[in-house]
């Protein structure tokens, strides 16, 4: 298979990312930091069928659409809490004031969740490598808890900030905590983010439900000590916040303005290094509440500017009864979740579309028995271009774009997908089983740029 780099003009969300050698972007529960005009993204490196530490990525952006690979910023240890069969979750790097190193934070624990504890590793430069030290200390004992996050104020103080809303202060150096400066408020309240608009901090963070998706919410305060008010959801009640999980809010900072963007994962276990995907969006900052009313397949951001406008206009739509779709196996016209599209449930069962463009979207129906599909794209000579896993689960139906290829030289492609036959599920400590109740792939439409 050739290796198509990723080019493209807009942030896409819930679609597979591809990286300047034609890979899928691996970086979940990630962060972002700035270093002069460069964006670098840490996140977690995956592998599918386990959960077990694969490293840390660093990617590399000026534009925050097209990334490129840099490194393994911090690679599985030979032994210890980060080595083989151990786990290492939520990656977010800063640079201290008082040093200037860039300091690495992480969830690192066992393969069962019980031996939780927040971690460290420095590095000279953003894409490290960076070194492990083991726990970070308060009081001379390592925090003991699981999902994390940081926050780094206007005037450089860094925070530690974890499940149920504790909120640590870091040490100048960034490498112990001086104090805790808020206790947990609530129970629950997994992968914690915080930004500051003005005076007003806000803090985000999701329910206990695993992997699967739920409505993330919100507290705001005038200072990190609290007291919190609890405000409500971060997306319209139901939406399980656009089947996503928070990770990090970045601020971009323009000329004039600056956007708060929310980065979510859309999980997908066991397959999180081939169909997990991104959620990307705009927040809407109004005084005390924060919110994205709509779901936004696709849209533009001027870094320059801190300001952000639509994604492409449609083009030519291909839907599923065009007479250029070509099928095999069984499919069946569906009208859950919105516009008629076609459903297949037998494993390898496909569909093929050609068509004549410089850029296709597959939109399909995600559904409380959506599975996974394998996609691919062919050039006009049959060489396929890129291959990748497309998740089409929903605990609710939903139709939204699963596929963007890059930008294309004009010319006539092939996409194709076929049934895989299984499902995302995950099975918690209790033995309660979430996720997918089947393994269905639909096709609503095809959308093709000229």
């Amino acid at each position: 298979m050739a290796k198509m780099s990723g080019r493209y003009d807009a942030i896409h969300s819930g679609t597979p990312w591809f990286d300047q050698r034609g890979q899928p972007i691996s970086a979940h529960g990630g962060g972002i930091i700035r270093v002069g005009d460069i964006y670098y993204l840490f996140g977690e490196a995956h592998r599918d069928m386990t959960n077990a530490f694969a490293g840390f990525n660093c990617y590399s952006s000026t534009d925050l659409v097209n990334w490129r690979f840099e490194s393994v910023a911090l690679p599985m240890q030979q032994s210890g809490p980060l080595g083989p069969e151990t786990v290492g979750e939520r990656p977010k790097v800063m640079r201290a004031p008082t040093t200037g190193d860039y300091v690495m934070f992480m969830h690192a624990d066992g393969l069962d969740y019980r031996s939780q504890f927040v971690g460290y590793a420095t590095a000279k430069v953003a894409t490290g490598p960076y070194t492990f030290h083991g726990p970070l200390l308060f009081e001379g004992k390592p925090i003991k808890k699981w999902d994390m996050g940081t926050f780094q104020d206007k005037d450089g103080t860094g925070y530690i900030l974890m499940h149920g809303g504790d909120i640590y202060r870091l040490a100048g150096d960034y490498r112990s905590v001086e104090a805790q400066v808020n206790k947990a408020m609530v129970h629950g309240f997994e992968s914690p983010a915080m930004f500051r608009k003005g005076d007003t901090y806000y803090f985000l963070g999701s329910n206990l439900t695993g992997w699967e998706r739920n409505d993330n919410y919100y507290f705001t305060a005038k200072s990190l000590d609290g007291p919190w008010i609890r405000k409500g959801f971060v997306a319209p009640k139901g939406s399980l916040t656009w089947n996503s999980q928070v990770t990090f809010v970045l601020p971009i900072k323009g000329e004039r303005e600056t956007v708060f963007m929310f980065m979510g994962d859309r999980w997908s276990y066991p397959r999180q290094a081939s169909a997990a995907t991104y959620v990307w969006q705009p927040l809407i900052v109004q005084g005390d509440r924060l919110s994205i009313p709509v779901y936004r397949d696709a849209w533009r951001i001027d870094v320059g500017a801190g300001k952000f406008r639509a994604g492409p206009v449609p083009g030519e739509i291909i839907t599923s009864t065009d007479r250029r779709v070509s099928y095999t196996g069984s499919w069946q016209k569906s009208e859950i979740g919105g516009p008629i599209h076609q459903v297949a449930l037998d494993r390898d069962a496909s569909f093929s579309v050609t068509f004549t463009g410089t850029q296709a979207s597959l939109y399909s129906v995600a559904r409380p028995d959506g599975g996974y599909a394998r996609v691919t794209l062919s050039d006009g000579h049959g060489v396929k271009l890129l291959s990748s896993t497309v998740d089409m689960y929903s605990k609710y139906p939903v139709s939204n774009v699963k596929f963007v290829t890059p930008r294309l030289p004009r010319g006539k492609y092939t996409f194709s997908a076929s049934v895989v036959g299984e499902g995302w599920y995950w099975i918690n400590k209790k033995g309660e089983r979430s996720g997918s109740a089947g393994h269905a792939v639909s096709f609503d439409h095809l959308d093709v740029r000229k």
